[in-house]
């Protein structure tokens, strides 16, 4: 292990040896590449991070449009329940259609959960690959 520390150290020596011995102008030139590379890695890690601020604001903005839906199921429920009380004495030809509209609520909420659920993952995977690249970066 130390072994294999000290060639890299004198590998990097080398190289800081060639630095040193090469004329200014290509100092200049590799000075000039460092600061393109440098800029153009800042300007990927900016672009990353309004991407990632963009992805979580999306993310928040489902998560409680998800929790709306979901209320609002909830009390659409509690209507049915009291009008199925209310006319469960009236007929008993009203029941399947009652419980017609009660299917469609579930799986329209369902449906709506499935669908809000799936582009939650979507973009959490998004996320989990834009900050794989910042790392990378």
């Amino acid at each position: 292990e130390v072994q294999k520390l000290n060639q890299q150290l004198e590998e990097k020596n080398g190289e800081i040896q060639q630095m040193i011995n090469q004329p200014p102008y290509e100092k200049e030139r590799e000075i000039l590449r460092l600061q393109k590379t440098l800029a153009e890695r800042e300007k990927a890690q900016a672009t990353s991070d309004v991407l990632c601020r963009s992805l979580t604001d999306e993310t928040h903005q489902l998560q409680r449009k998800l929790a709306s839906t979901a209320e609002m199921c909830q009390h659409l429920a509690k209507c049915l329940e009291e009008k199925q009380r209310k006319e469960k004495g009236n007929s008993d030809d009203q029941i399947p259609t009652e419980r017609s509209n009660q299917v469609f609520l579930t799986a329209t909420l369902l449906d709506n959960e499935t669908s809000l659920q799936s582009l939650i993952c979507n973009l959490q995977e998004e996320n989990r690959m834009l900050k794989q690249k910042v790392a990378h970066v």
